[in-house]
């Protein structure tokens, strides 16, 4: 397993932009798939986007499909969200989330993700 580290969140406007990062520990980065959840208060953790461990595959929910961007720099062990067109309804805090190998197909469920961040948090005023 790898040990991870959200930074980027913070305030921002709606219409506005925010990048959060996820930096990984561990040689073996490019064995994992990465995926970015969500949690408002109240509520389940949602998934937002994932990224395969070959970065061939890119998945994203609905909610915020065409204004989120995820990538990954593997020679920095590195994940980002990069979050255009924020709405207030994306306020939450963020995780990101890795597991080994895991296929692009089942990264909805926060259940098949074994690491975990500690969460960064995201506000959005409207």
């Amino acid at each position: 397993q790898v040990q991870l580290v959200e930074s980027g969140g913070g305030l921002a406007q709606a219409g506005g932009s925010l990048r959060l990062s996820c930096a990984a520990s561990g040689r073996t980065f490019n064995t994992y798939t990465v995926g970015w959840f969500r949690q408002a208060p109240g509520r389940e953790r949602d998934f937002v986007a994932a990224i395969s461990w070959s970065a061939g595959n890119t998945y994203y929910a609905d909610s915020v499909k065409g204004r989120f961007t995820i990538s990954r720099d593997n020679a920095k062990s590195t994940v980002y969200l990069q979050m255009n067109s924020l709405k207030p309804e994306d306020t939450a805090v963020y995780y990101c989330a890795a597991e080994q190998f895991l296929r692009i197909g089942i990264v909805q469920q926060p259940a098949n993700f074994r690491s975990w961040g500690q969460g960064t948090q995201v506000t959005v005023s409207s």
